[in-house]
């Protein structure tokens, strides 16, 4: 938790996040329109491409970050005790990575190249 993490820079990064996620979530909806999306293999298709499979991965990585920032506020504003709120902020850290990595790895095996 630097100095560099606190205030207006946090703020816009969560906006920025928050933005993207919804950008993505709309045209994620439109290609899901477009495309009847029916049993497994039509889902799978949806990611086939390289740069639907990358937006995904970018989506999921925002909401990640998004949860980050949120979390670690409410961690920074609601827990006095400093070493609990440290040992509350590596376990959240530590689950938003093992989730990050878990998403990279079914996107991963998701792409054809």
């Amino acid at each position: 938790m630097s100095w560099r993490a606190h205030g207006m820079r946090t703020w816009i990064l969560q906006r920025l996040t928050a933005v993207y996620m919804l950008l993505y979530l709309i045209l994620f909806g439109l290609d899901t329109l477009k495309l009847p999306v029916v049993d497994f293999a039509s889902w799978q298709g949806l990611f086939k491409s390289p740069t639907d499979n990358i937006a995904t991965v970018l989506f999921f990585y925002a909401v990640l970050f998004h949860a980050w920032i949120g979390v670690r506020d409410i961690l920074i504003d609601y827990v006095p005790i400093a070493s609990l709120r440290l040992i509350l902020w590596i376990l959240m850290s530590l689950g938003l990575l093992a989730m990050g990595i878990w998403i990279s790895m079914i996107m991963y095996a998701v792409v054809s190249l």
